[in-house]
């Protein structure tokens, strides 16, 4: 029998994940029927009270709102064990990427140069060091040259670092020749650096097949990259279909529980945590 689950995200900025609005990607997947999406919509509505045409995850970020907020997320809430979310630390990820791309490494490394590489390197010129990358990598400048990112990664080889963020960073250095083949392939394939491709194979993974996915408007789901991503699951998933999310309950719902775990994501990376909607997001994350 065949599911649908609605999707939408919070957080995206297509290819830019490092000095941007947000340092969190979420992508949310629901598995309600029309009905029950509709009646937890109303039932947030009558707790919150605004007179907002259409709620958005804010309302309930919303220190005033927060009783809704727990009982959305809550154990006898509407949709524990019908939703998860998969949520993406746009840093990390763009370092898994990067070292996927250019580095003849083992499994860890980049956990270990993102962890590592701030510290060793200062936190300026780590960030600095990403944002090159992240541009040199993104489709808005495909005719653009690498001399910038790799002038960057020579400066930090010549700084005093940790032996196996060296080694990692010497290996990076090796892979200019196909950092140029990535940038010289049909644009019209999944981006490298869009989390939304891998959020939608994780939630097909995590519901099983067939599934097919009603997601919210988002530009980087065109034709052809949603006929890839049906390749990719192998059968999986039976189709994507984007609608507006005003016109959907489900995929309002989707909305909400993206935007609030984003948020409560990023507050911990920041250091102010809040320990009980961590763990009532827990048993949501994928």
């Amino acid at each position: 029998m065949r599911l649908e689950i609605a999707c939408d995200e919070s957080g995206a900025e297509g290819e830019k994940l490092v000095g941007g609005v947000t340092d969190v990607f979420a992508h949310a997947s629901v598995a309600l029927d029309v009905g029950a999406a509709q009646a937890c919509v109303r039932e947030l509505r009558e707790l919150i009270r605004s007179p907002a045409t259409e709620y958005k995850a804010n309302h309930l970020l919303r220190e005033k709102h927060r009783d809704a907020l727990l009982w959305l997320l809550g154990p006898s809430g509407p949709i524990r064990g019908h939703a998860v979310v998969l949520l993406v630390d746009k840093s990390l990820f763009l370092v898994r990427r990067m070292v996927e791309l250019l580095a003849d490494t083992g499994p860890g490394t980049a956990e270990l140069l993102h962890r590592r590489g701030p510290r060793e390197a200062g936190a300026e010129r780590w960030a600095a060091f990403l944002a090159s990358f992240n541009d040199l990598a993104r489709p808005r400048n495909r005719n653009g040259g690498g001399s910038d990112f790799f002038a960057d990664l020579d400066h930090l080889l010549r700084l005093d670092l940790d032996p196996e963020v060296r080694a990692t960073l010497a290996s990076i250095r090796t892979g200019r020749e196909r950092i140029d083949a990535y940038r010289a392939r049909d644009p019209r394939e999944l981006p490298l650096l869009d989390p939304i491709g891998p959020a939608i194979v994780a939630a097909v993974a995590y519901w099983g097949g067939p599934v097919s996915i009603v997601h919210d408007r988002q530009l980087a789901l065109t034709e052809y990259r949603i006929a890839r991503l049906v390749e990719l699951c192998g059968g999986r998933l039976d189709g994507v279909r984007l609608v507006a999310a005003r016109l959907d309950a489900r995929v309002q719902v989707a909305d909400f529980l993206a935007g609030v775990a984003r948020r409560i994501v990023s507050d911990e990376l920041a250091g102010r945590g809040d320990g009980e909607l961590l763990a009532l997001l827990a048993p949501f994350r994928i």
